[in-house]
């Protein structure tokens, strides 16, 4: 079992480090300061998921302000301004005291719901909101050395899993039976829940079978799953894994706040041709994108060289969906599942050192089944460079 790590508190200086990125971008967006209120965000610049504000002015020290519990956020932020507030009025009282008039102030406006941000603007008066989720969103695309191991922790979980997979698989087993078992095996070894930052996108675990992983739902994802009932209508459900049918297990543990992101397929039997050929396309697509991946080369790029293999294929029709094909072949995970950079349909974006990128094609056929791939890769000076270089992307038979 891989041994875990276990820290109070993300190091003062890597904390620091982020700050001063973002404070950069905030004077040259002429912006004075920023209030940091999503977990996620707050997360990564303090170091604490407590019910707290994380002020950050353009210049000068943050300000954390901890409604609860703030005796935990002391023992997880090593920030130095850390105070205890009780109030909408104790937060602006604290703010005012470090920037007023007619400055403006950034806020995450990206996941800010309506209601709440008219109490902000009201708390905040006379200062303008700006949105800065933006800004925030583009310095954490960028993985630093320390956010690398948490991420290499969780793909080292991933490798125990999938190599246990065919020790939990059973034909004739429901697919949330199985869901369960895995569910289990990565708890024990501290997986969290992952975190999602677009609206409304539950996340699910998608471990599919047969028809049920080409089911479609509302998720922005090719795959969706039928779910147990229709107030969670995505992922595992209670339909049995048979024979001869794709076994889809799409998932990324969680240690330290930060996931990873990969598909491998299984099978009782063999798959048809067709499956077969269409996976072997969806392989040919990682490798062909993985390699073209370079410093500087354009994401929407990559894109068209995947769209294009696969309107060779034959198979362009079942793309990354079915009748609803979604536009991206890569996404970036860190700490949420959706984190920058996107590789996608007519989204312009550089590759940089840094980023961390999961790659996704596959191929969804009706009442038959998905076949395809998922691996997390760092972008390096050189390219792509897997987390998982020895996982192997073929479909295993049981």
């Amino acid at each position: 079992m891989t041994e875990q790590k276990h820290t109070s508190c993300t190091p003062r200086e890597e904390l620091y480090e982020r700050i001063g990125k973002f404070q950069e971008r905030l004077r040259k967006a002429d912006i004075q300061a920023a209030l940091v209120v999503q977990k996620a965000d707050l997360f990564y610049f303090s170091g604490t998921c407590q019910d707290a504000h994380l002020l950050i002015p353009a210049q000068g020290e943050p300000l954390l302000m901890v409604r609860k519990s703030y005796e935990r956020a002391l023992e997880d932020s090593a920030l130095e301004k850390i105070i205890a507030v009780r109030s909408f009025k104790d937060i602006g009282g604290s703010i005012s005291g470090v920037i007023n008039g007619k400055a403006r102030i950034g806020m995450e406006l990206d996941v800010l719901p309506v209601n709440l941000f008219s109490r902000y603007r009201k708390m905040l008066e006379p200062l303008e909101i700006v949105d800065v989720s933006g800004l925030i969103r583009e310095i954490r695309m960028i993985k630093t050395p320390y956010e690398i191991e948490y991420l290499r922790d969780a793909a080292s979980l991933t490798s125990e899993m999938f190599a246990e997979i065919p020790n939990f698989i059973k034909e004739g087993m429901t697919e949330i039976e199985l869901s369960g078992k895995i569910e289990l095996f990565l708890r024990l070894r501290g997986n969290q829940y992952p975190r999602i930052r677009a609206f409304n996108q539950e996340l699910s675990i998608h471990i599919l079978s047969g028809w049920n992983s080409a089911y479609p739902s509302y998720f922005d994802g090719p795959t969706g799953g039928r779910g147990v009932n229709p107030s969670y209508p995505i992922g595992s459900g209670y339909k049995k894994i048979g024979r001869n049918e794709p076994i889809l297990i799409d998932y990324g543990p969680v240690l330290n706040g930060y996931m990873v992101d990969h598909t491998r397929i299984y099978s009782f039997g063999p798959l048809s041709d067709k499956l077969l050929e269409a996976h072997n396309t969806a392989l040919a697509i990682k490798r062909k994108v993985a390699q073209e991946a370079k410093p500087g080369v354009d994401g929407k790029d990559l894109y068209d060289v995947a769209l294009s293999m696969a309107e060779q294929s034959g198979f362009a029709g079942h793309f990354m969906g079915y009748g609803y094909s979604v536009n991206f072949i890569g996404h970036g995970v860190g700490l949420e599942l959706d984190d920058l950079p996107v590789i996608a349909k007519n989204y312009s974006i550089a590759m940089q050192p840094g980023m961390i990128i999961a790659l996704e094609p596959k191929f969804i056929f009706p009442d038959e089944g998905t076949v395809g791939i998922e691996d997390t890769f760092i972008v390096t000076e050189k390219g792509l460079e897997p987390f998982i270089p020895t996982l192997d992307d073929a479909i295993q038979i049981l």
